[in-house]
């Protein structure tokens, strides 16, 4: 058995310990991001104690956003274990756990050093070493095996007490206390499965968005939202790149992998790959940064808009459109025989129009838009669902000058950046305006700035989008038998 737990380890590389301990379980855990500072324990003799204010809640809540078995969790849930968590010391040469001994708890090494021994009768006897961020003990999935953990430096462990471990696994990566199926449609899209540390799974629910594809916000959220449940929670997404390679299959989930390119102090950069049919068919680019002080202004003024209360739903413009005598009547027959799926954000167009997607219009839009239910606090699950929202009437704004009767064109997502400013509420009014500077050669340029109701900017966007004249169909072919 520990021979062939050591041919596993060496398969998955330098960046992963193997950690064991008995009667529980295996952990194949990600060695996360080690300090450079020198440690502040303070000797005395067989014992030792860090200074008070290294054990501050705060300071706490920092160390385990830190630990990467947690960072998939809510934010709410981490909260909880940083209040519930004990700490424990062992001078050097200690047994924090020996083999076959009952275990009481999820460990988190804090500070100091550990090493994992297989078993003494083992051949060829192999040992492991625990460094700060690592993580052995009850409630972590995996096999069972015997082994001793000794301290080889003044340890400190975090403890999570065993009947508080059901806080290691939830159903939701966004909430700890709802059903996913009780959350908001977009909080449902953007709920993803881990399935490894750095792997997680989504897919496109049969009431999403979807326009023959999946839908490239979907792409943009699910990625951003994978992301961020890798990185520390106290640091929040404030720019993203990404870039669409293939179209999506609506019948196929999408894995999303994660690649931790660095980990500091204030900043965290993470690429994500999504792959479906083994193909990289979108890729994205975040960076993320802790909360900071410092300098503050705004030249970008909010324009002079209606109130979104004010303004007519989707579904009410609908209903006005379909009976609207200024319009021609194909396209009032069309609009009412259209299938129609009511979108998971809310949208509310600042100019009435009655122009048609076959009328020539300025480059230009503005509308208000949020999340239709309310969502949980977390900061990044509103940074993802304005991520999803950004791209739902965007590039199609490039083709507004182009717009003629009898034209069918189309506009196909290329890349997609994003600059978040300020914090944001999803689930509250923002103004999208938006504005297509140029289209040549086939591709259109189209950039957006997002307000609050206060008239702060919170959010720059821009794309390059692939804009062209829809193919005719094919005519279909009449057998001569």
């Amino acid at each position: 058995m520990w021979n062939q737990i050591m041919i596993e380890l060496k398969m998955l590389g330098s960046h992963c310990h193997m950690f064991v301990w008995a009667p529980l379980r295996i952990v194949w855990g990600y060695n996360g991001p080690r300090r450079s500072e020198e440690s502040t324990v303070e000797s005395t003799g067989d014992f030792f104690r860090l200074p008070e204010s290294a054990m501050n809640i705060e300071s706490v809540v920092e160390f385990l956003g830190n630990v990467p078995l947690l960072q998939k969790l809510p934010s709410s849930s981490l909260k909880k274990i940083a209040e519930l968590v004990v700490l424990k010391r062992y001078g050097k040469g200690d047994y924090v756990v020996r083999e076959d001994q009952t275990w009481d708890g999820c460990y988190f090494i804090f500070q100091g050093e550990a090493q994992v021994s297989g078993p003494a009768d083992e051949e060829n006897r192999s040992e492991f070493l625990l460094k700060q961020y690592d993580y052995f003990g009850l409630g972590i999935s995996g096999h069972t095996h015997s082994a001793d953990i000794v301290a080889i430096s003044e340890l400190t462990c975090l403890v999570l007490p065993q009947d508080h471990c059901p806080l290691l696994e939830t159903n939701s990566i966004w909430q700890s206390d709802q059903a996913v199926d009780k959350c908001s449609l977009v909080e449902r899209i953007l709920q993803l499965d881990p399935l490894e540390l750095n792997i997680f799974r989504g897919i496109t629910l049969p009431d999403a968005p979807k326009f023959g594809k999946v839908f490239g916000g979907q792409f943009v959220g699910q990625a951003l939202a994978a992301a961020s449940k890798t990185v520390d929670f106290l640091k929040i997404v404030h720019s993203l790149h990404s870039y669409f390679l293939l179209v999506g299959d609506l019948d196929i989930p999408i894995i999303y992998q994660v690649h931790r390119i660095r980990d500091g102090n204030n900043f965290a950069t993470r690429r994500v790959d999504a792959v479906q049919k083994g193909n990289i068919i979108f890729i994205l680019l975040a960076s993320f940064q802790k909360e900071q002080q410092g300098f503050d202004h705004q030249e970008s003024t909010m324009p002079s808009v209606p109130d979104p209360d004010t303004l007519l739903s989707l579904e009410e413009l609908r209903e006005r459109r379909i009976t609207d005598p200024h319009l021609p009547r194909s396209y009032r027959n069309k609009v009412a025989t259209a299938n129609f799926v009511p979108w998971p954000i809310e949208i509310r167009f600042c100019e009435p129009s009655n122009s048609t997607n076959q009328t020539k219009s300025p480059p230009r839009l503005s509308y208000w838009f949020r999340a239709k239910g309310m969502l949980s606090d977390d900061q990044a699950l509103h940074r993802c669902v304005v991520a999803f929202a950004s791209d739902l009437i965007f590039a199609g704004v490039g083709l507004n000058p182009h717009r003629r009767k009898g034209r069918r064109a189309a506009a196909l997502s290329l890349d997609h950046a994003m600059w978040f400013h300020r914090p944001i509420r999803a689930d509250d009014w923002l103004l999208f305006v938006i504005v297509s500077p140029t289209a040549h050669e086939t591709r259109g340029y189209v950039t957006g700035e997002m307000f609050n109701r206060k008239g702060e900017l919170v959010v720059s966007v821009t794309q390059e989008a692939l804009l062209r004249e829809a193919r005719p169909p094919k005519p279909s072919v009449t057998s001569k038998l």
